[in-house]
């Protein structure tokens, strides 16, 4: 499947139906009077989170969106059909934005999360609501209300409990295919993977999901290499695994370039709790493996944990801090309601929907 994470689509709601002009007209009846229906409401544009999807693809050929209109008011005091609403289905995680992608109008976090992005014009009031003991004849109708329309940004954001970051080659990949059932692509060549990955991982009875991103490399927040783009589907992580290649070169200006990108991406990437995985360690020896460790405890106070994705040594040990962080970081996210992190594992399905009730006219009648 097609990974796509960002579009552009328009929406508009139904327009309400008219208000009828009728008079009962019957061999026998010496009284007939107005009987004109009134209009129907106009469908409404609703956008609901659903589980089960992780893209939004299903916005990329078809951008036009356009709710059903209201029938229009009849005689015999027959109302016109309410317009069907039509529901646009996103992946959790989806928030959406205006159509200059300034203002945020809706972040859908929850399954079965249900907002109402525009209302359905209300119908018209036909004349048989304008009879009166001074007015027994009414010639007098309204017609129904305008549909509303605008164009809107689709952004998602991936729901994960971890978020997998690092330079190219550093093993990400292959870790998250050792921890899980994910199959990513996996090669001995820089920028493997072209989109986010996900895998749910489990340890000790728990499970959790990891998110994969593509490799960071120096100066990705100006653009170079794959950018800095996808770094957004790990701003609700609870936690950070940063993966190392300890064969490389240089641990500490491999750590030091990717802890850069986070910071000039900002959103709060950088405040996040890590853990440095020392990666491949297979083929280093235990003297090696201490001395790359030495080093980056003299650029960080993050736990630094040695592993090997292609032999498994040292993984559970990391999935079970990884774990902890994340419990950590549910426990605060329900005692602070305005705490960033908003996990995918605390979700539930009790979320009512979350649509305004139609307000009642004044007057006593309601074309709905």
């Amino acid at each position: 499947m097609q990974f796509l994470d960002q579009c552009k689509i328009y929406t508009r709601s139904g327009a309400g139906g008219q208000g009828c002009v009728s008079f009962r007209r019957e061999k026998f009846v010496e009284f007939g009077g107005p009987d004109g229906g009134n209009g129907g409401r106009g469908g409404h544009i609703l956008v609901e989170a659903v589980e089960g999807l992780n893209t939004l693809i299903d916005y990329r050929y078809k951008q036009h969106f356009k709710a059903q209109r209201g029938g229009h008011g009849m005689g015999q005091n027959r109302t016109g059909a309410q317009g069907k609403d039509l529901v646009l289905k996103v992946p959790v995680g989806t928030q959406i934005f205006d159509e200059n992608h300034e203002v945020l109008l809706a972040d859908l976090t929850e399954p079965g999360q249900v907002i109402m992005l525009l209302e359905g014009g209300r119908g018209g009031v036909g004349n048989a609501a304008f009879k009166s003991s001074v007015n027994q004849a009414p010639r007098k109708s309204t017609p129904g209300g305008p549909a509303e329309e605008m164009w809107i940004w689709l952004q998602l954001k991936l729901m994960a409990d971890v978020g997998l970051v690092g330079l190219p080659n550093a093993g990400k990949s292959t870790f998250l295919a050792a921890t899980s059932r994910a199959k990513p692509k996996i090669g001995d060549y820089p920028f493997t993977t072209l989109k986010p990955q996900l895998g749910v991982v489990s340890v000790d009875e728990r499970e959790f999901v990891i998110a994969d991103i593509p490799g960071l490399i120096e100066g990705a927040h100006e653009g170079h290499g794959l950018g800095d783009r996808f770094l957004g589907h790990v701003e609700r992580c609870a936690t950070l695994l940063h993966l190392i290649d300890g064969t490389g070169e240089d641990v500490v200006e491999a750590y030091q370039t990717v802890r850069h990108e986070l910071e000039a991406y900002g959103e709060g990437l950088e405040q996040k709790k890590e853990i440095i995985g020392l990666n491949k360690i297979d083929a280093l020896d235990d003297e090696l493996i201490e001395m790359l460790t030495d080093e980056l405890r003299q650029v960080t106070d993050s736990p630094i944990m040695p592993l090997s994705g292609v032999s498994g040594k040292g993984v559970d040990k990391v999935l079970r801090a990884l774990l902890k962080n994340v419990d950590e970081a549910r426990e605060l996210d329900m005692s602070d309601a305005s705490a960033p992190y908003l996990s995918a594992a605390t979700l539930t399905d009790d979320h009512e929907d979350e649509i305004p009730e139609e307000e009642e006219d004044p007057e006593g009648w309601s074309p709905i």
